[in-house]
């Protein structure tokens, strides 16, 4: 099974950090990403811009709006696919990101939300 792994941040607190104090912290996070890539089980890892659009269908016509879909006080910063047995199997590989490793994470709003995802064979 497959998982997608979104990591949210709290953007204020994030933004009042200098740029030395948030290099330092991405250091720290290097070795937790490394061990998380090392479990065998990380498909995809990547960061997520801040930049948003909005797609929708309006009176038959396609809108673009910009911004989030709903207004949160934690942003999306990143974004992994895993692959494991179960959720719990998830959850355990997942305690591996730098998200709930690095200490100030928790002063920063960090966390990961889990969710189960299903692929499609685009193949026609």
């Amino acid at each position: 099974m497959k998982y997608l792994c979104l990591g949210y941040l709290n953007k204020e607190k994030m933004d009042v950090l200098q740029k030395d104090e948030v290099d330092d912290i991405m250091l720290e996070c290097q070795p937790h990403l490394k061990e998380l890539y090392n479990s065998g089980h990380v498909l995809v890892d990547t960061g997520v811009g801040e930049e948003v659009k909005s797609l929708r269908r309006v009176d038959g016509e396609i809108e673009v709006g910009t911004g989030q879909l709903t207004q949160l006080e934690k942003i999306i910063g990143s974004a992994f696919i895993l692959e494991a047995e179960n959720i719990e199997k998830a959850v355990q590989i997942a305690s591996l990101h730098p998200t709930v490793q690095v200490s100030r994470g928790e002063q920063l709003g960090w966390e990961i939300e889990i969710r189960a995802i299903d692929s499609f064979d685009l193949k026609e």
